[in-house]
Order: structure tokens, then C-alpha cells, then sequence
């Protein structure tokens, strides 16, 4: 890092102040030392005012004044964690203000928005990351070290389970806003194989099932999904927000397997079954602050003006294959596909640690997806 900027923070306004952003976000920009927010957008003045309280930031914002925000000279970056459908709206105005984002995932509802939100970013010389915070996790980097090495010999299959249960009238639910189940949970699943394959699906199917409750009238309950990949291999997950909460996914290998429990998880520990020749040995990776992790990441490629490698282009792939998958839904066919080839995939040398800490803040006018904290 140039000497300049030893002691420079990027300085951050947090857009969109719900569950994530209050729980796992603002706590993050402590340890998170070349990062710090500065403001506040929101539309609930209870949330903008407690929380500017709370944690010392002087400006705030609501939805009306994110120009005035964008244009205070006070701003280097926006991290975005609006509803879905937002999300375009937000960082193409941002980037058109010369302010850096980071946006949260998935990138975007369409992928006419996704092509947008790059243009922008390009056009005005700025950063765009998507929020992918397991590039930087080290038991799913070491997951990927394990395929890369051949450890379990050729992988030729993935599998993951990633479910919850999701509570009437949580935005998730919502059409309109870019809810679903393959849209807020099936992308961890999907970015997951895409990583541990090192490649891109050819082709994908999927169905949805759901139970005749009020909550799931505007959204599938589950979905299961089959993705082809160069070279014969198949992958398959299923995502649910009625199910019990469940978050792991194995490759299995010509010669063994890997097993990665609580894999999706911000918080908590993350456990390895690496199996190889019938002996299993298992790891545990203790937890850590992976939204730390992120902003630190994000700041760095500022502050020594690196690409971030889960880039717009990683995030359009992903928004690419879940239309597909809707698609699939929608016919009872299998799609074919063909999205950008990535040049960059996330390796072990990215990985960041910071401590975690086990003080959960008080929720200001939020709840989590299940409603419990």
C-alpha cells in the first residue's frame, strides 16, 4: 500500500438500513480498520436517528436526498443493501456521481439491469464489487484449494441443501421487490459450484413446489435445481424458506468427497468432512468477521486501485442463471446458457480474518428472515 494511504479510510454510506445491514454490517466497520461509515440512507427516521446515535455518524439521509448524500464530498463509497429491485437504481446513480460500490447480492433482478450497473461503473472509473462474502471465507477458499489440488481426485458432483424458514410478509416473499427463494438463497448455492467447479453451467432445470400457505402466494416455497457443466459434470441443490434451517453442500470426487457444513453461514463456525479413500478427517474454521473481511477487501481495491474479483461480471452470471432457472420452471424445460467466461475466480490468497464478535446489536424497526433473533 502506498505511503499515502497507510492511514486513509475509505469512507462509506450504508443505503438501506434492514435486518443484514443493522446485524452483520454496521458492527463490521469496527475491526474493519481502513473503512468507516460516515452516513446513513434510510427512509424510517427511527432507524436514522437511533443509529446515527448509536454509532457516532454525523450525516443521514433519506431516500429523497441520496443525491445530496452522493454529491457532500463526504462519501467515498455506498454499500448497497436495498431490496433487490433497488439495487440498479442505487449503484448506477452512484457511479454516476464517481462514488464506489459495493452492492450487495444478487447484483440485480434482470440481467439488462446487471449489463447496466457495469456500464455505469466502467463509464465513470469506479469500483464494483458484489458482496459475495464467502470469496474471502477461508474454509470455502480451502474448499476450493482442496478441488484445485485434486485432493478427492476429479470433482464430478455437487450437492447442497440450503433452507429456512421465512416468516409471512418478510420481503423475501415479494415479487414485486426480487424475492424468492432462488434469488436470495439459491445464489449461495449456485456462486458455490461455480467456485468449487472453476467453470459455467451449459444448461439448467428446475422445479418449485410449495404448500397452499398465505406466505408463499406470491413466491415459490422451494426449488430444486440441476446445472450441466463442461466436462460431464452435473449439479443439483435444493433452497426452501419453509424448511429447517440447513446450510451445506458436498463435492464428490473420483476419489473422495468433501462435506462443508454450515457453508453459507456469516457467523459461527464452518466445518470441513474431507473423506479420501474412506478416511475422513475434519476441520473446524472457527468464525470470524466475514462483513470486516468484505469492507477491508473493498477499501483495499480502492485504496491501491485493484479490480475486486467478485466483480459485475460475477454477479451477472449468477443473475443470468437464475432467470434460466425461472425460465425452467416456467416450461418444464431445460435452458441452455452461455454466460461470460471469468477470467478471475476467488483463490485461498484472498482470503481475510477478523475477529468475530459475539454481541448481537439491538434491532431498530428490523427482524430477521424467521422473525427471531
Amino acid at each position: 500500500m502506498a505511503a499515502t494511504n497507510e492511514k486513509r479510510k475509505i469512507r462509506y454510506a450504508i443505503v438501506g438500513l434492514g435486518w443484514f445491514a443493522q446485524e452483520a454490517a454496521l458492527p463490521a466497520f469496527a475491526p474493519a480498520e481502513n473503512s468507516e461509515v460516515v452516513a446513513l440512507v434510510s427512509d424510517d427516521p427511527t432507524k436514522r436517528e437511533e443509529l446515527s446515535k448509536q454509532y457516532g455518524i454525523q450525516r443521514t439521509y433519506s431516500y429523497e436526498e441520496y443525491e445530496d448524500c452522493l454529491t457532500s464530498g463526504e462519501v467515498d463509497a455506498v454499500y448497497i443493501a436495498l431490496p433487490n429491485h433497488l439495487h440498479c437504481e442505487y449503484t448506477v446513480r452512484a457511479a454516476n456521481q464517481a462514488i464506489h460500490v459495493l452492492c450487495e447480492k444478487p447484483m440485480a433482478v434482470t440481467e439488462q439491469e446487471c449489463e447496466a450497473m457495469i456500464k455505469a461503473a466502467n463509464d465513470n472509473g469506479v469500483k464494483l464489487m458484489i458482496a459475495y462474502r464467502l470469496h474471502l471465507e477461508p474454509a470455502n477458499l480451502e474448499a476450493v484449494e482442496i478441488l484445485r489440488s485434486q485432493q478427492i481426485g476429479e470433482p464430478r458432483i455437487f450437492n447442497s441443501v440450503f433452507t429456512q424458514q421465512v416468516e409471512e410478509g418478510n420481503i423475501r416473499l415479494r415479487d414485486v421487490t426480487g424475492g424468492g427463494t432462488l434469488y436470495d438463497i439459491g445464489i449461495y448455492c449456485i456462486n458455490a459450484v461455480r467456485y468449487l467447479f472453476q467453470d459455467e453451467p451449459t444448461e439448467v432445470f428446475a422445479v418449485a413446489a410449495s404448500k397452499e400457505e398465505q406466505r408463499f402466494s406470491e413466491v415459490e416455497e422451494m426449488a430444486t435445481a440441476t446445472l450441466r457443466f463442461p466436462n460431464e459434470r452435473l449439479a443439483t441443490f435444493t433452497c426452501s424458506f419453509g424448511g429447517a434451517k440447513v446450510s451445506t453442500y458436498q463435492v464428490v470426487g473420483t476419489k473422495g468427497d468433501l462435506r462443508v457444513e454450515s457453508a453459507y453461514t456469516w457467523h459461527g463456525d464452518l466445518k470441513h468432512y474431507l473423506t479420501i479413500d474412506g478416511e475422513t478427517q475434519e476441520r473446524t474454521f472457527p468464525a470470524h468477521d466475514q462483513l470486516a473481511a468484505e469492507f477491508t477487501y473493498f477499501s483495499d481495491c480502492i485504496l491501491q486501485d485493484k479490480d475486486p474479483e467478485p466483480s459485475g461480471t460475477e454477479g451477472l452470471n449468477d443473475v443470468q442463471i437464475i432467470q434460466a432457472l425461472y425460465r425452467s420452471i416456467g416450461t418444464g424445460q431445460p435452458v441452455r446458457i452461455k454466460n461470460i467466461d471469468r477470467d478471475t475466480r476467488p483463490t485461498l490468497d484472498q482470503a481475510i480474518e477478523h475477529p468475530a464478535t459475539e454481541e448481537k446489536p439491538e434491532l431498530i424497526n428490523a427482524a430477521p428472515p424467521s422473525g427471531k433473533s
